[in-house]
């Protein structure tokens, strides 16, 4: 069922759908906002309930006080769009499943958390499998050339690309950010104004609606602008209402905050990073904080109200955006194989910006530079050896070492040698995810035995663990 008449652009998380289909009876895709979930579902739904709609919403409330299970009638897979505006739809699925006993039978999209969940009887263990969504890669947008492959880095083989990107070009396509919408918009400068509009979506409306709490316009702004600035951060939100005062003045108190950013998670805009934590070999301190940042940079640009040319113009804060884009498409390319991102930052001040986990153990090390120099590669570098050489035996070793960089585009592949360890220099446009028949070959029994503990294995479905990165040409 694919009602839409514009051109579908393939996602990572597609192939993942149509394998979670075959094995589950509802499959619930959560998300932003505009960030392409229905019409990514209905590329494989064949009936449609669209309670986004005002009018459908209403006669499907009243139906629903009645005979509720009608609603579920229909073509499988069945797509029900922001189900989560009639909570009591979750248990009338997760019970049609029960009775059906059949796999592929409904597809539930959301924007949102049920703003309130005792009409919710059941978790859904057993009948419902959960995939986040995410705004576009740069690769699912087309402005990556996805020559680097993080499956390859995991398997430790040459990698080698080039990216054709400027600076100027980062700055615009993370200003521009990743939803879909704005690949349609010819006019540069017009694409800008998608996430501006939906910031101020978000400030006058979004955050009031989630759970029916009014919430005041001024102060959503003043914290989503504190937490743009906070980008990358492990900030408590103590610190939040800080910065607030200190710069805008007549900050709100830490329940306000507390209360706003939590509003800002159920409808999936605020995205921080869990931190690792290994077993190390010295004493220090790891810090447990979550690492602030936005689900799309462009978010953080319209929050603080600047633009390509502003970020130009304040490289410093350019580079906490930066970093923001690069954990998007992270996140886009690992988590929907079943692995994850976390971040590292202990007592000592030693920080890896990410480390990419893979189902099955395997992680890798990687550091963000917006510059790319080879002082700032070398001197990533160093973290990451110091940090592998702190870990206890017990802990399994990293598969890579990887610096991300944003101005790099000559030196697609090189290697800077510290301590002894190679380190692999990407630029921020040469990565994305590949299927995994076009890179996993027939190999030896003692390579297969590597490729399972490292969550690889041929059975998988197509955009499984291999995370072909970003591409900038």
């Amino acid at each position: 069922m694919t009602e839409n008449k514009v051109e579908y652009r393939p996602r990572i998380i597609d192939d993942i759908i149509r394998q979670r289909l075959k094995s589950t009876g509802a499959l619930l895709i959560e998300g932003p906002k505009w960030c392409g979930k229905t019409t990514t579902a209905e590329q494989v739904a064949e009936s449609k309930l669209n309670l986004g709609d005002p009018e459908e919403l209403n006669r499907s409330q009243l139906v629903a006080i009645s005979g509720i299970n009608s609603l579920l009638d229909g073509d499988t897979p069945r797509l029900i769009d922001e189900w989560q505006t009639i909570p009591r739809l979750w248990d009338a699925v997760r019970s049609e499943v029960d009775r059906r006993s059949g796999f592929g039978e409904f597809i539930l999209t959301g924007s949102a958390v049920p703003p309130d969940d005792e009409d919710i009887q059941h978790s859904g263990i057993g009948r419902f499998s959960r995939l986040r969504m995410r705004t576009m890669s740069l690769y699912e947008s087309g402005d990556s050339n996805g020559s680097v492959s993080l499956q390859d880095l995991f398997e430790g083989k040459p990698i080698a690309g080039q990216s054709s990107l400027t600076i100027e070009d980062i700055a615009y396509l993370a200003a521009r950010g990743g939803f879909p919408n704005t690949l349609r918009i010819k006019d540069k400068k017009a694409a800008l104004s998608v996430a501006r509009d939906y910031v101020d979506g978000i400030i006058h409306s979004d955050l009031s609606r989630v759970d029916g709490i009014k919430r005041d316009p001024s102060y959503v702004a003043r914290i989503m602008r504190s937490y743009a600035r906070f980008q990358g951060e492990q900030a408590p939100l103590t610190g939040i209402v800080s910065d607030i005062a200190a710069i805008e003045g007549n900050a709100p108190s830490i329940n306000t905050v507390v209360d706003y950013c939590n509003a800002l998670k159920k409808i999936f805009v605020i995205d921080d990073i869990a931190a690792w934590n290994p077993n190390l070999r010295s004493k220090a301190a790891i810090r447990t904080s979550d690492t602030r940042y936005f689900v799309d940079p462009s978010i953080a640009v319209a929050s603080i109200e600047t633009s390509p040319e502003g970020l130009m113009n304040d490289l410093k804060t350019f580079g906490f955006i930066f970093e923001t884009m690069c954990m998007r498409d992270l996140r886009a390319y690992v988590e929907s194989t079943g692995g994850n991102v976390s971040h590292y930052h202990d007592s000592n001040d030693l920080e890896c910006d990410a480390v990419v986990h893979l189902y099955g153990g395997a992680y890798g090390f990687v550091q963000m530079k917006l510059g790319g120099s080879q002082e700032e590669i070398n001197q990533a570098a160093e973290k990451m050896n110091d940090l592998e050489s702190r870990l206890d035996e017990r802990q399994p070793k990293p598969a890579f070492h990887m610096v991300l960089t944003g101005a790099n585009s000559v030196a697609a592949f090189q290697h800077a040698l510290c301590r002894g360890r190679a380190i692999s220099s990407q630029p921020r446009s040469s990565a994305r995810s590949m299927p995994v028949s076009q890179t996993l070959r027939r190999r030896s029994a003692s390579a297969d035995d590597q490729v399972n503990r490292n969550g690889l294995t041929s059975s998988e479905p197509a955009m499984r663990s291999t995370g072909r990165f970003w591409g900038n040409g």
